[in-house]
């Protein structure tokens, strides 16, 4: 007896066997047109079903068409109708052709609804040898729960099975599996399943052993930016569950200890899937997928999801994750997540700020209660977050310190990024009309004086705020550019300051004023350098009288020689010296006959008329400004001068 291949007949399943049909079973919208004893030889539960139609009066007649077609009589000796069948139409085919001995394949996506259909049919080993159970069990242990892969896709089978699936614990089995084998892989490889499946052959397990670990060297001698396509095959595997079971599958991760990169790996690549638009790169979905975009409530729901499972530590990882940060952040404020969602979202980012770029920061201002085009409050927040975790990180280095018998200051290379990272944010920002001078100034002094090596940044980021606000009083731009170190600026900048006319009086005459003083320790390191270089030639002299007594007679000419050349070095070295004093005295006069008439012009007429008080100086003096700025962070800014790339801020 064959049983040939379904066809479709409106909404019903024929089987062909020669013989007539003496069963019909609905099973969801489809009609099973079939034969008693081959369901009966493997189901208990359509045993009990049929007997008890047979022995039931009522539902066993004989039902006859009207006079006009009383020739045609069509006996209907069985029909069953089986609501709520795991897995529907499908899972009752397949259980079908089992019953009549048909060979099915089976895969794991298939699975679990067949083990379940199994379960509700009773088809037990008990009822019939070899039964559809035992059958399903048997290939549900060996091949499914032996890769990770093939679990994955077991579980995603469960999700149209939910009640039967967790009642018989495959959920339960899938799950443990996946993080039984996601335990076992190696972060460094993003992935690698080293062990994914275990071989009865145990020279082929150890062959394949050999062969992973080969692989796993040639990747990492090509760099860590290699991964893996069996990696990225399980990640997006994962991507296909449904909501619910992931969050379960994640809890299970975190509760057996798993690698909280694995964990933050799986996390994100299901956030890329579900939630569009988290890289500015790549906002536009395919068309492809444009009929399965998620909701706004779904993609909050898995959002919140994300965020609440993301581990707290900070990543190892290069800014790519800090950029995925940053787009769920932006995500988060456009769906209205949860005050919650991004609080965690923002302080996990303050974690590693020093990760972030400038264009991660520009956050878009999306409520209506902010005025500025950036969000200037939510990156207050994160240089908050990182500023205490710097705190926490200088306690306990403290106290380790103090064990050891250490210590010292030590300027933090993070802080110097966050740093320039923040002078760039401040110069992007400067520029929006509708920025008060208050928040200006707030962000400006939330760093440490330690942050910043050089000012030049804060000071580019000042002349772009008053350039775009001229309308600013006396007052607040004084208290503007207090929040700069005149000190701390670079002979460039200086410059370029001397002769912004947008900066205050008071400001200038302090640039001036620090500006003579770097040129005067300028001077006197080469003094002091000069001095150096003229008491070493004495001692190399009186190292070579000690050698010159005990040598020969020929070294003692040579010896000689060299000594009265050394004599006619220092005495060009000394009268360099002298001329060096006289022109630092002579600097020095000079300042102070700048600073006395700065003095009397700021007292007397401060901006009035013939081009102002730089133009008096000007006149006076006759110099003339170049301008120049440069990088607020690089310790080669002064080498600038000699042929380096310069930034030029032009006034307007």
């Amino acid at each position: 007896m064959g049983v040939e291949n379904p066809g479709s007949k409106g909404q019903a399943w024929f089987c062909t066997t020669g013989l007539p049909s003496d069963i019909v079973i609905e099973v969801e919208d489809m009609t099973f047109h079939l034969h008693k004893f081959p369901l009966m030889s493997r189901s208990r539960k359509l045993h009990q079903l049929i007997t008890e139609q047979e022995t039931d009066p009522t539902t066993s007649t004989t039902q006859r068409d009207d006079e006009e077609e009383r020739d045609e009589i069509e006996e209907i000796i069985c029909q069953i109708s089986l609501l709520d069948f795991p897995g529907g139409s499908e899972s009752f085919e397949m259980a079908a052709k089992f019953c009549y001995g048909v060979r099915v394949d089976l895969n794991s996506s298939i699975i679990a609804p067949l083990r379940c259909a199994g379960e509700f049919l009773d088809m037990t080993e008990e009822y019939s040898e070899d039964n559809l159970i035992s059958k399903t069990e048997r290939f549900f242990s060996q091949y499914v729960l032996r890769s990770l892969k093939e679990s994955i896709k077991a579980l995603k089978s469960c999700e149209r099975v939910v009640p039967l699936a967790e009642s018989l614990g495959i959920t339960e089995r899938c799950i443990d599996s996946i993080v039984s084998r996601a335990s076992s892989v190696d972060p460094a490889l993003f992935g690698w399943p080293v062990s994914e499946a275990e071989n009865e052959n145990n020279v082929r397990a150890s062959s394949n052993q050999a062969l992973w670990k080969e692989i796993e060297s040639t990747v990492r001698r090509k760099g860590s930016g290699a991964k893996s396509n069996s990696a990225d095959s399980w990640f997006e595997d994962l991507t296909l569950l449904g909501l619910q079971l992931f969050k379960r599958l994640i809890l299970a991760m975190k509760m057996g200890d798993l690698n909280p990169e694995i964990v933050e790996s799986c996390l994100m690549s299901y956030a890329k899937k579900h939630i569009p638009g988290l890289s500015r790169s790549n906002r536009k979905p395919s068309s492809s997928s444009s009929s399965s975009i998620a909701s706004e409530g779904e993609q909050r729901e898995v959002l919140e999801t994300i965020v609440s499972n993301l581990p707290l530590h900070k990543s190892s990882r290069s800014s790519t994750t800090t950029r995925f940060l940053f787009g769920l952040l932006r995500t988060a404020n456009i769906i209205n997540a949860a005050d919650e969602c991004r609080s965690t979202l923002e302080k996990k980012i303050g974690l590693q700020l020093e990760q972030a770029t400038l264009d991660d920061l520009l956050i878009p201002s999306y409520s209506y209660l902010n005025e500025t085009l950036y969000d200037v409050d939510c990156v207050e927040r994160i240089l908050g977050h990182f500023l205490d975790g710097l705190e926490e990180e200088r306690n306990g280095g403290e106290i380790e310190a103090g064990e050891d018998g250490g210590g010292g200051n030590v300027r933090p290379p993070t802080l110097m990024l966050v740093g320039k990272l923040i002078d760039g944010y401040l110069a992007e920002i400067g520029s929006d009309a509708n920025l008060k001078s208050d928040r200006f100034y707030n962000l400006s002094i939330s760093l440490p004086e330690e942050a910043r090596l050089f000012d030049d940044g804060l000071y580019r980021a000042v002349d772009v705020y008053l350039k775009s606000h001229p309308w600013t009083s006396e007052a607040e731009r004084e208290k503007i550019c207090g929040i700069m170190d005149c000190r701390k600026l670079t002979i460039e900048a200086c410059t370029h300051a001397a002769q912004n006319e947008r900066l205050p009086l008071r400001a200038v005459v302090q640039v001036l004023f620090f500006e003579q003083i770097q040129l005067r320790h300028a001077i006197t390191g080469t003094l002091i350098a000069a001095e150096a270089g003229s008491a070493r030639p004495s001692l190399l002299r009186r190292r070579e009288e000690e050698e010159i007594e005990a040598e020969a007679g020929a070294m003692q000419e040579c010896n000689s020689n060299a000594w009265r050349g050394q004599v006619r070095e220092n005495q060009v070295l000394r009268l360099d010296m002298d001329s060096m004093r006289t022109r630092v005295h002579q600097l020095e006069r000079e300042c102070s006959n700048i600073k006395k008439v700065i003095e009397k012009i700021d007292k007397e007429c401060p901006r009035q008329h013939n081009g102002g008080w730089r133009g008096s100086l000007t006149r006076r003096f006759g110099c003339k400004f170049k301008t120049q700025v440069c990088d607020s962070h690089e310790q080669t800014v002064v080498n600038a001068r000699k042929g380096s790339q310069h930034h030029h801020l032009h006034q307007q």
